[in-house]
């Protein structure tokens, strides 16, 4: 991101979008070579190109719909712009589990080892089956993006003020971060955010069988649904953001999320919950034509949510994606608002801080491997006890969303 950032001031955003296009096709597209070689380190490598690609646009879009109109709408238009991102989110994870994951060998991992040192050969034409399924919607990916990079080169895209100056300045420009409070403050929120979004959406699943006894299929199937409801939240948000102040709302979805936390850890669930969950999902099943298929499995998921008992630590965290839906673009557009130019190199902090929500997950998973807690009035378990983690996420945000309120200026 940093790198992207000196860049784009060297330069403009339309050049670090182009570049940033680039290097996401070709890390698409060096999946082809990767699978011929069929060497780890070369997929880490392709992952690693793409992932800079990434970088490059996400520092480069963001700032610069910031800097496209008029200051008091410009958390309100990233908001929108934004909304367009959880949909590819959900379009990949259909694509996951429809195109590769329903396309793989079914051969298990203790077949396969053994297939590797008794027959090869097998082994081999698995590895390259599953390999080939793998690199068909990379292929595709990367020929899309380069089809996005010919119409965003061909396209005259209006300049915003101060790119006229391309001198980095780069000590003066990081201490004028360093000393804004706001800003600082907003890298923070940004990096405990992101570990809650991570957290709340990756432990879903193992939400859902460790305390409610489902079955994974289904518990993935709650996790497509926060992805919807957090797409369409978003878009709810983005029009709230014309009658109320972007640090209000934020610390009322920061508090909505944190009750929603704590509904998570305290409501407790049943083992057998799963099993009659799975009874609707049995009943309405059908077993011809896709579409039959997909309706069938949809309409046994809506009556098990509205009559088995039991699910409410589930749904609230589900529900939680609600109050996650607006935080990313709005704190991203009240840390850099006011900045100026300084906002191309203050959106690579931003960034950067995705890197440090990160670290988060892994301490989450830690603690479900620990043993159940004693409250003295209730026990948890250590699934549950884990997510005291998004409960502090949700107040280092409610406190940035106060503090943008009514200490920065009630203009935020």
């Amino acid at each position: 991101a940093f790198p992207a950032a000196l860049f784009i001031k060297r330069f403009s955003y339309k050049a670090g979008i182009l570049v940033g296009l680039v290097l996401y096709a070709a890390g698409c597209l060096m999946f082809i070579p990767s699978g011929w070689m069929m060497a780890f380190w070369a997929f880490l490598m392709s992952y690693f190109v793409m992932t800079c690609g990434l970088s490059f646009l996400e520092t480069s879009a963001n700032p610069y719909i910031l800097a496209m109109g008029p200051e008091e709408t410009s958390t309100r238009r990233l908001n929108f712009a934004q909304s367009f991102n959880p949909m590819g989110s959900l379009l990949g994870m259909l694509v996951a589990r429809n195109f590769i994951l329903a396309r793989l060998d079914s051969t298990d991992e203790a077949t396969r080892r053994t297939l590797r040192d008794t027959a090869p050969e097998q082994f081999y034409t698995i590895c390259q089956h599953d390999l080939s399924v793998i690199i068909k919607p990379y292929l595709m990916l990367g020929l899309v993006v380069l089809v996005a990079f010919v119409i965003f080169a061909a396209a005259r895209l209006p300049r915003s003020k101060g790119e006229e100056d391309t001198s980095l300045h780069l000590g003066a420009t990081l201490m004028r971060l360093f000393s804004n409070k706001k800003y600082i403050e907003g890298v923070i929120a940004q990096a405990f955010y992101v570990g809650v979004q991570i957290m709340c959406w990756t432990f879903i699943i193992q939400y859902a069988e460790n305390e409610l006894g489902m079955s994974k299929t289904n518990g993935q199937m709650f996790n497509m649904v926060a992805m919807v409801i957090f797409v369409s939240s978003r878009f709810i948000c983005t029009f709230l953001l014309k009658f109320f102040s972007p640090g209000g709302l934020l610390l009322s979805l920061s508090i909505g999320g944190l009750l929603l936390i704590l509904g998570t850890i305290f409501i407790p669930g049943s083992p057998q919950t799963g099993a009659q969950f799975q009874q609707y999902i049995d009943q309405y099943r059908q077993t011809e034509g896709v579409a039959a298929q997909l309706a069938g499995y949809i309409k046994g998921f809506y009556y098990g949510i509205l009559h088995v008992k039991g699910l409410g630590g589930l749904l609230s965290l589900v529900g939680v994606s609600a109050c996650m839906s607006l935080m990313f673009p709005t704190i991203y557009g009240i840390a850099l608002k006011g900045l100026g130019d300084d906002a191309k190199l203050g959106a690579a902090g931003l960034i950067m801080a995705i890197g440090g929500g990160c670290l988060m997950p892994p301490m989450q998973g830690w603690i479900m491997d620990q043993n159940a807690v004693n409250l003295g009035f209730m026990v948890l378990s250590s699934t549950r006890a884990s997510f005291v983690l998004p409960l502090i996420c949700f107040v280092v945000i409610a406190i940035y969303g106060f503090r943008t309120s009514n200490v920065h200026g009630h203009k935020y």
